[in-house]
């Protein structure tokens, strides 16, 4: 094959696709992205780790900010929104975002969902942070905290997981 000129229009088309898959591969490096799972890095573990810096604020039906205080959905939606993503605001529309995962294959940064009440759709909503543990805006009264998916009410009440980080 002939080497191709500058001017060339198929040789500037050769250049402008390299340099648009060197600006990909720059990009995702930079997000983060890489090849294979990421054990406790990237977002997944930063989103985690922020959930985890809430503990202890209160709870508060409605609240969306460490300011106002969180719910549940509120905590999450907070939390996400710190790192680009726009999730829906009650536990049930969130249960509807993402991908499922088994219980087994729980991430860091994983939602994970309890049906509490009579309702069949979840109403409670935490992030899972790793070793069987979540974060959660529990109730009325009540602090952020982390609790044990083992937890005899957690488990018992346990509906499914979504993933939304990659």
């Amino acid at each position: 094959m002939p080497a191709l000129r500058s001017g060339h229009p198929r040789g500037l088309l050769l250049r402008r696709a390299a340099a648009i898959l060197a600006l990909l591969a720059v990009l995702a490096a930079l997000s983060g992205c890489g090849v294979g799972p990421r054990r406790g890095g990237g977002a997944a573990g930063s989103v985690a780790a922020l959930a985890l810096r809430q503990r202890g604020e209160p709870y508060r039906f409605g609240g969306r900010s460490p300011s106002t205080g969180f719910d549940c959905s509120g905590l999450v939606q907070w939390v996400f929104g710190r790192f680009g993503y726009h999730l829906p605001r009650e536990a049930h529309e969130q249960y509807r975002v993402g991908l499922a995962v088994p219980r087994a294959r729980l991430r860091k940064g994983d939602l994970v969902f309890f049906r509490v009440g009579r309702g069949r759709q979840p109403a409670h909503v935490g992030l899972y942070v790793g070793g069987g543990r979540f974060v959660h805006a529990p109730s009325t009264g009540e602090r952020v905290r982390e609790d044990s998916l083992s937890n005899p009410y957690w488990r018992r009440h346990y509906m499914g997981a979504r993933r939304i980080l990659p």
